[in-house]
Parts: C-alpha cells; structure tokens; sequence
C-alpha cells in the first residue's frame, strides 16, 4: 500500500489557515484546533511492503503543529522489503513547526525505514520529537533503520542515523545497553545559535539516562534512553528543559 498525506499553511489576515489537508488511509489528518492536526491510524501497520509519506509545508510567518492520536505499531508483512515511512517538512520564514507524535513501536518480526528531511529557513523555529519503542511487551524488536537529515538556509545543521533490531548492535553498553525506548528531540532556531558569540562555550547538560547537546548551528539536540516509555517522556522532557535554558544561558 502507499498512502501520502499533505499538510499546508498560509497566512490569512495575519493568522495561520490550512491551506491543504489532505490524506490517504492508514495516514489520516485531522484539523483538531487553530493551526494544530492530529495523525489519526484508520488502519493496521505500518505492514511489510507499505510505504507512507507526509509532507509538511509551513508557509513565512504561520505556525504549525502536528500530533498524533495513538502510538504507531510498525508490523511484519508478506514483502521482504519492509515497509517505509518518508516524511519532508518545510518551514518557511519567521514561521514554527511543532512535530510530537506518540511513540512508534517496532513489533518483532519488522523490517522498517524511517527518514525525515526538514529544511528550515535562516528564522525558523522548531521542535521536533521522536520516540522509539523496542518492540512490545516481552518480545524482542523488528528491524529499523531511521535516518534523519536538517538544514537551516541550505546549510547543514543535523545529519544522524540509528539502527534498532541488530543484536550485535544493540546490546552494547555504547549503543542501547539494557534501554528498551529511545528518544530524540531537535529544538532550532535563532536563539539557540551557538555561532553568535564565539567566546562563550557551551558544553552538553547530562543527566540520568538523557543528555542537551549544543549543535555546531542554531540548535540543541536532546536525547535520552530509558526501560519503559513513562520513564523515557520523563527524561527526554528534562533533555528539553535544559535546552531550554542553554537558549537563555
């Protein structure tokens, strides 16, 4: 199957309308609020062979932000390609995007590709969270590999990769260790550009299970593990706080 989805803004008389809303089952949209729409499954999967793809495209000066109603549960299916999801997201001048969707969960049996690609203009802001689930209760976790790639005015800000379901990586005590959730959030935008005063390093904020890591350009990267999902939301949140604080420090 391949289902693509489409969220667009514009500005209307000085505030944010969407200007395109359109999807194709299991990826569903839901307008729920002003400028806010949920990500609603009206159907099973991910499955093996599924490819989904939303793109994202947040008009200068509007604000956007996307939710999701339930955790996604990535499933095995008959292809041996897997199944693929593709998101491309485009934040416009002076505009924000906000992306916190539940966490997806890689059943075992699994063979999944995600790859994000967002392109922010020189005063974009965003907050971008991810969170990935080891496979459900007492199961081993499918195979994903994620790749996710973030550019400010063209130039590169943040170029990553993780494999999930290799036994030989994941059990390392550098890798994943004993976690059984993993979560990333991107926070960007002007004030968190540690290019501007030179003399002034800023050093990473670490903590139990999570850590707020200063990017080259104007970001934080925040990131945490932990053995179940309440305690991963909790740390990644403390990962966010104090990349709240680097931005005013």
């Amino acid at each position: 199957m391949t289902a693509r989805a489409v969220i667009a803004t514009e500005l209307s008389d000085g505030r944010t309308r969407l200007e395109t809303l359109r999807s194709d089952p299991p990826l569903t949209l839901r307008q729920t609020g002003p400028g806010l729409v949920h990500l609603v499954s009206t159907g099973a999967g991910p499955l093996g062979g599924d490819r989904l793809e939303l793109t994202i495209d947040v008009a200068p000066g509007t604000d956007l932000e996307v939710r999701s109603v339930a955790s996604t549960l990535v499933l095995p299916g008959s292809s041996p390609a897997g199944s693929v999801m593709l998101i491309d997201a485009r934040v416009g001048a002076g505009a924000s995007l906000r992306f916190s969707p539940e966490p997806t969960v890689l059943a075992a049996g699994c063979s999944h590709r995600m790859a994000v690609r967002l392109s922010l203009a020189d005063d974009a802001t965003l907050f971008w969270r991810e969170e990935i689930v080891f496979g459900r209760h007492g199961e081993r976790p499918g195979r994903c590999r994620t790749r996710f790639d973030a550019t400010v005015a063209g130039r590169p800000l943040l170029r990553q990769e993780l494999l999930i379901g290799d036994p030989a990586v994941d059990a390392g005590p550098a890798v994943y260790g004993d976690a059984r959730c993993v979560g990333s959030t991107l926070i960007a935008g002007q004030r968190w550009d540690a290019a501007r005063d030179r003399k002034q390093e800023r050093r990473a904020t670490i903590g139990d299970g999570w850590a707020a890591m200063p990017l080259a350009g104007p970001g934080v990267l925040a990131s945490a593990l932990a053995g179940d999902t309440v305690e991963l939301r909790s740390r990644l949140e403390r990962a966010e706080s104090a990349a709240a604080l680097l931005a005013i420090s």
